[in-house]
């Protein structure tokens, strides 16, 4: 299994598939984008099968895809095909941007994806432009709708809020998922963009967007969080729930039961990690299952207590979220 010296069980492996991706978001990167990795540093389909493979050997059960933006990787169809026979078979999720997903939604399903959520800051045309530099709100909105009428249940809506840019916007993006059964996620923004210009003191935090939505609705704290990283509330009684991931006000670090797989085949055990361990080096030079997962709980094994962002000493990690992936 993998275990990390305090103990923590860890059975959530988030996989990048890419790190390109066809949005430029203001809080991720710059409007030039980024230097992507070379072709062949990225792991292909066989090695993130192999990969995949063996930590659902070490007891992981949650799978989440992500990038970059993952549905712009050739061949993801068969990936998520291929991981659906996994044994024991793992709970397939993914996270995107929605550009496409309105394409790819069902054969998605039909693979074996259980479910999705796709990031969404603003309902606002205009706003989604000066966002993400990108005029593609309506494919995100139509991906949402595939996503829906496919299965890919529950739709959860991933959305971060930036201050003087969308934060006006945290109960009408509510009140959007409310009325079409999605679950939305606010997301407090984290210091993990490629300028490395994040301002704590400009991130909207739980406590600011709790505020904004309980001017306009009842929330009741919704117990049983367990190793989830969003902290959730019954909205007007319920049954539809509202989450806050706050990574950076109120870490859940002690419980968490994630790691990470880069695109380029590094394991990460911790989002903000300034250390990885290779993992494609293994696999090209051919490496054995057991030496495989030696890695893997070797990776695990050196996790720190916490992300550590309140430490005076502490430095963010190198890589931008979208090379890490979410």
């Amino acid at each position: 299994m993998l275990v990390d010296r305090f103990g923590r069980l860890h059975t959530d492996l988030r996989v990048s598939l890419t790190d390109k991706c066809n949005l430029r978001c203001a809080y991720c990167m710059p409007a030039e984008g980024l230097a992507w990795l070379p072709r062949q540093e990225v792991l292909t389909d066989d090695e993130v099968v192999r990969a995949v493979g063996v930590a659902v050997g070490l007891g992981v059960r949650e799978v989440r895809l992500t990038g970059g933006e993952p549905l712009i990787r050739p061949g993801l169809v068969g990936i998520v095909r291929r991981l659906a026979k996994l044994t024991p078979r793992p709970h397939l999720s993914m996270t995107t941007n929605g550009i496409g997903l309105a394409v790819l939604a069902a054969e998605l399903a039909a693979a074996g994806l259980d479910r999705i959520n796709v990031s969404l800051d603003t309902l606002d045309r205009e706003r989604f432009l000066a966002l993400t530099r990108r005029d593609r709100l309506a494919d995100v909105l139509a991906g949402l709708t595939a996503a829906a009428s496919s299965g890919l249940a529950p739709v959860k809506v991933n959305a971060v809020l930036m201050r003087g840019l969308n934060d006006v916007e945290a109960p009408a993006l509510l009140d959007f998922c409310l009325h079409r059964g999605y679950q939305l996620r606010f997301i407090e923004q984290m210091p993990l963009d490629a300028q490395h210009a994040w301002d704590r003191t400009q991130m909207v935090t739980a406590e600011e967007i709790l505020d904004r939505l309980t001017a306009t609705h009842t929330l009741t704290p919704n117990e049983g969080r367990g190793s989830s990283p969003a902290e959730t509330w019954l909205v007007d009684g319920g049954p539809a729930r509202v989450g806050v991931i706050a990574s950076v006000t109120r870490p859940f670090c002690a419980a968490c039961d994630r790691l990470r797989l880069t695109a380029d085949g590094q394991v990460r055990n911790c989002l903000f990690a300034r250390e990885e361990s290779d993992l494609r080096e293994l696999l090209r030079a051919g490496a054995s299952e057991s030496e495989l997962a030696e890695r893997l709980r070797s990776a695990v094994a050196g996790k720190r207590a916490g992300h550590g962002i309140d430490d005076p000493t502490f430095l963010q990690p190198a890589r931008p979220m979208s090379a890490i992936g979410g």
